[in-house]
């Protein structure tokens, strides 16, 4: 077994000797809905605070490629190296022991990927149009960086945080919490990554005019069955999630498939961004609380801060260009 370092010092591992013997058959679900609380209506019961705090990635390691799921040695060697791993740079303002919550465990199912279709859990390809609508995106923000408080991402303003839901809820670096209520006419979810709060109605109501678009969508929810199943619309132009543009319609599960477990599903189907819809899914279990507030704000003081570092750093850029003119070397 061979392990790679990727991405913010994540440690993935990447089984590339031999690989192809070792696969598993998939796991047996794990199905209690005997043992799941209900509502006085006779609805799974989905209130709680639940956490998808796991190391699983979203996308499968290329070198992982035909693997969907870990045999029980490899999911027991994955996290015995994730656990061991030193996490401090013995920097206190980027040390991640001090500001990450990092999972240290797999998804239960033993899942290469959360992924889970197209088959090889990958993200599909973006359509021409969109990758040439990121590579504007990406060339406009070069021609002026930072410039004003407009020009940072939806995250640095506190805006909206991918992991925030709907786009989709996914594991963060932190706070990885989402507290649910539940009524007969309504779904809410707390999320604790920038406090948002998900208000999904249950009463049968239409999707807003299309002329109306919202940070977080406009998302409506039905049961099927033991399923509560979410469709979320109506997104912004800037409200983009691996390439997604407003044409997003997204679809969530909650399927409550023991007392302690939260199965989610997501599925992206944006026929203007992608080439094809996409499909993941985790467990997310049950924690204790509470939830603490997350204190971020749109005009934080980070904001003005890092604008001001940013005009130091210009000035600084334009006077040694003033001497250098002076005298040159």
């Amino acid at each position: 077994m061979k392990y790679l370092l990727v991405g913010m010092g994540a440690a993935l591992p990447l089984l590339i000797a031999g690989h192809a013997t070792g696969q598993s058959s998939k796991p047996a679900p794990k199905t209690e809905t005997s043992r799941v609380p209900r509502t006085p209506e006779g609805r799974p019961d989905l209130q709680g605070i639940w956490t998808n705090n796991f190391a699983t990635p979203l996308e499968r390691p290329r070198e992982l490629a035909g693997k969907e799921f870990f045999t029980d040695e490899e999911a027991a060697a994955y996290e015995k190296m994730i656990r061991a791993r030193p996490d401090s740079n013995g920097d206190v303002v980027s040390d991640t022991t001090v500001w990450w919550e990092k999972g240290k465990s797999i998804v239960s199912t033993r899942r290469t990927s959360l992924i889970i279709d197209p088959p090889d859990g990958r993200i599909p390809a973006l359509t021409p149009e969109a990758q040439k609508k990121m590579a504007e995106i990406r060339a406009e923000a070069r021609k002026h960086p930072n410039s004003g408080p407009e020009d940072f991402g939806l995250q640095s303003r506190c805006i909206l945080w991918p992991a925030a839901g709907p786009l989709p809820m996914l594991p963060s670096p932190y706070n990885n919490n989402y507290q649910i209520y539940q009524t007969k006419d309504y779904v809410t979810i707390e999320i604790e990554m920038i406090h948002d709060a998900r208000i999904i109605p249950l009463d049968g109501s239409p999707h807003l005019p299309p002329t109306v678009r919202l940070w977080m969508g406009d998302s409506r929810g039905h049961w099927e069955g033991d399923t509560l199943v979410v469709e979320t619309t109506n997104f912004t132009d800037k409200t983009r999630f691996r390439g997604s543009d407003e044409n997003l319609r997204l679809i969530e599960k909650f399927t409550r498939s023991a007392p302690d477990t939260l199965m989610y599903q997501f599925t992206l189907d944006d026929p203007t961004a992608f080439t094809k819809p996409w499909t993941g899914e985790l467990p997310m279990l049950a924690t204790p609380g509470p939830v603490y507030e997350f204190a971020c704000h749109e005009g934080n003081e980070a904001i003005p801060n890092m604008l001001k570092i940013a005009r130091q750093a210009e000035k600084q850029a334009k006077d040694k260009a003033e001497a250098e003119k002076v005298s040159p070397k």
